[in-house]
């Protein structure tokens, strides 16, 4: 959307001490998550709704007419997304900290007044920061961009920049709200963020800074559960990936338990074979798991394995793993399983392939 005239912080302010609204006190309610909308399309301004009557009965004097507010949503618009402060933050730092916590509540009505005027905002990269930084400072307009997130919740999880706003939402906000978006907006829709170009961003920074262990462990058991679905995911697989680099015993288990009997198969696939090398590099009970699986093939499956594109990236961690970890029975069973392929594994220039390996040892 262009910017059709430049902000005034000085003008916003003004106008800030005449806009009434709706309290901000009223009972929080949960809003259902719309499917997430098509990307690309051209935003403008919603039509802004207001009521006909006094908004609020504490602000005295005339009507918020849609003419007023849709000029107020406009300069609203260009102050949080105009670029010319996209190096300079001091003059949106200083309105900021000038603002009472009535024309801060105000201003966050302003940008929640509409939830598709607020996630277009929120979306521009500009806009997020600048909302980042207006969150936690005052528990009322926390309530407003509180409803405002969970209104649009797959969409501003699901987004490059808006995410950012919710995951700042989730450090300052206080323990109810953060309980409830654990509860009914982050676990039941876990999968669908593991499985989003940048939903999965965003759900690895939620698993990173959950510091309340009953949803840590909701959360880290939803995705064990569902690790072998996931680690086919272009994107689910980095979240797998990531949660085994936390070195949570309980769930490395998990996700083993639910990897049982399919590492070779995973080890065929692009996104698979990453799984289970980093199950290679976790507890030596997982390498156990692992290699017993290579070890139960068939000389040709492992031989097809080794000969992959991707598989022979499992083989050769498989082998410097248990020859770094001295279990010589798992490393020589490995060898000798291979040893009559060797011919067929060596490469050019092959000084870390699988053959070099097996032959340095014989």
């Amino acid at each position: 959307m262009a910017n059709a005239d430049p902000f005034s912080i000085s003008t916003l302010l003004s106008s800030l001490q005449h806009l009434r609204f709706t309290s901000a006190t009223q009972p929080m309610t949960t809003p259902a998550v719309p499917p997430p909308p098509p990307r690309g399309i051209l935003f403008t301004i919603p039509q802004p709704r207001y009521d006909p009557q006094p908004l609020n009965n504490s602000f005295p004097g005339g009507f918020l007419t849609p003419h007023y507010l849709d000029s107020r949503l406009q300069s609203m618009f260009n102050l949080m997304t105009n670029s010319k402060e996209e190096y300079n933050i001091g003059p949106f730092k200083e309105m900021v900290s000038r603002l009472s916590r009535r024309e801060l509540q105000k201003m966050a009505y302003l940008l929640t007044s509409d939830p598709d005027y607020f996630l277009e905002i929120a979306r521009n990269k500009n806009g997020s920061h600048r909302l980042q930084r207006l969150l936690g400072k005052s528990d009322d307009a926390d309530n407003l961009f509180f409803a405002a997130i969970l209104r649009r919740f797959l969409h501003v999880m699901t987004d490059r920049y808006a995410s950012y706003v919710a995951l700042r939402g989730m450090q300052v906000f206080d323990d109810k709200k953060k309980e409830l978006m654990y509860d009914a907006y982050i676990l039941p829709h876990a999968l669908q963020l593991a499985c989003d170009r940048h939903g999965y961003i965003a759900l690895k920074e939620v698993i990173t800074d959950l510091d309340h262990p009953f949803y840590r462990n909701q959360l880290l058991d939803i995705v064990a559960l569902n690790a072998l679905s996931l680690s086919y995911d272009a994107y689910g697989n980095y979240v797998v990936q990531h949660v085994l680099t936390l070195n949570d015993l309980r769930c490395t288990l998990n996700i083993a338990v639910s990897l049982v009997g399919h590492c070779v198969e995973l080890s065929f696939d692009k996104f698979g074979s990453y799984i289970v090398e980093k199950l290679l590099e976790t507890e030596e009970s997982m390498v156990l798991v692992v290699v017993e699986e290579l070890l139960k093939c068939g000389g040709d499956r492992l031989l097809r394995l080794a000969r992959n594109e991707f598989g022979s990236f499992v083989v050769v961690k498989a082998l410097r793993v248990t020859q770094k970890m001295n279990r010589v029975d798992l490393f020589r069973g490995l060898v000798q399983k291979l040893m009559p392929f060797r011919h067929l594994l060596r490469m050019p220039r092959g000084s870390n392939t699988i053959a070099a390996i097996i032959e340095s040892v014989c």
